[in-house]
């Protein structure tokens, strides 16, 4: 007998609604969640009770269904101590204010313990065990950490599997002696691989003049993790060329006034101002952006992206660099809407400052300001 078509059942069935693990997550851990992609100040966000991190804190998520990374902020009482943790999830960890230390383990005899300060950057080792103590018994402790939980829950829809998994990944850390001991390597292209970086404001960083107007800038590579980092400056009165990748960029800006402007192909641009600890977050796909220094001093950002699941990978030395004719991520000077640099010469003179970028710029009303990295302000 050959089945019949059969007419739309219409709204007495209950509407299919897909689970998401991630979310659960969130209702059952009872954080506050944040859903936005500008913060003027990290360190004033304000926080709800997190018992699972032993204090509080708050789950940032930026307003895209699809999540490649969150971001959580942790603060830490004085004298005080996270909860031991560990889990299925990568996790880098930058120090926005106070100092303490931080342990690390898959055996207790073989726990690695390194102190830090704001400033500091490292990654936990994939499930290895840690906890995080304030060393000062009148300050709390904040930090923030970009993780790839969400596609990691997504991915095994089981809390348990992600928060209560004994496999050690022993290829990755095995509690060898000096694994957090700041040392690095450079690399060609600007690579700086280490554990720990101890002050990722004052680190030194290198000439990147695709990018435009005497910047420099660093990519971190932090062993056996597919997170990853760099950190870029660039000087007064300057800009950078603008470009596009995938979500989940988190830019914490280290020091300088400015502001960034994101938009998509055929989109209005949206304007976000930053000053010295804020952070702006790529929030959506094929997201153009571009950093724009209105301040009186040299601007700095560290990025913390990756996250996995198809997102657009980064590249220095190729697609990032390379013109959009060409087939790359970036915008060249010369390309660019002529409202962007309207826009930051009028931004400058609301702020009595100079803009900087003539020898870029053909129509710039400023001064020829640095082409390279040997010319600072």
């Amino acid at each position: 007998m050959i089945a019949q078509p059969q007419d739309n059942p219409g709204t007495e069935l209950e509407e299919f609604r897909e689970p998401d693990a991630y979310v659960e997550w969130q209702q059952r851990e009872g954080v506050r969640v944040y859903e936005d992609f500008a913060f003027e100040d990290l360190n004033a966000l304000e926080l709800s009770s997190w018992p699972r991190k032993g204090g509080k804190g708050a789950v940032i998520n930026i307003p895209n269904p699809y999540l490649p990374n969150d971001a959580h902020v942790v603060e830490i009482g004085p004298a005080g101590a996270s909860e031991p943790e560990h889990h299925l999830y990568e996790e880098m960890v930058f120090i926005l204010s106070g100092r303490g230390s931080t342990s690390v383990w898959f055996d207790d005899r073989r726990k690695q313990t390194f102190e830090w300060g704001p400033g500091s950057l490292f990654s936990i080792p994939l499930n290895a065990w840690y906890q995080v103590f304030n060393g000062s018994g009148s300050q709390p402790i904040r930090y923030i950490s970009v993780t790839n939980l969400p596609p990691m829950l997504r991915l095994f829809q089981n809390q348990d599997f992600i928060f209560n998994n004994s496999f050690e990944f022993a290829d990755r850390f095995s509690g060898e002696q000096g694994y957090f001991s700041g040392e690095g390597k450079l690399y060609r292209g600007r690579r700086w691989r280490a554990n720990f970086v101890p002050d990722a404001a004052n680190m030194q960083l290198y000439g990147w003049k695709e990018r435009g107007a005497g910047g420099v800038n660093a990519m971190l590579e932090l062993p056996q993790t597919n997170l990853a980092a760099h950190i870029s400056e660039f000087p007064v009165g300057t800009y950078k060329k603008a470009h596009r990748h995938g979500p989940g960029a988190h830019l914490l800006i280290l020091s300088g006034d400015g502001f960034s402007v994101l938009w998509q192909e055929g989109k209005e641009r949206r304007k976000c101002d930053w000053k010295t600890g804020g952070m702006v977050i790529v929030p959506w796909d094929d997201c153009f952006h571009q950093h724009f220094n209105s301040g009186a001093t040299r601007a700095r950002y560290l990025a913390l992206r990756g996250g996995g699941g198809g997102q657009r990978q980064y590249n220095a030395g190729a697609s990032a660099d390379l013109s959009i004719k060409l087939g790359g991520w970036q915008v060249e000077y010369e390309d660019e809407n002529p409202d962007i640099h309207r826009m930051f010469e009028e931004e400058l003179r609301q702020h009595g400052a100079i803009c900087k970028m003539k020898a870029f710029i053909p129509s710039c009303t400023g001064e020829l300001g640095p082409t390279h990295i040997d010319q600072r302000d």
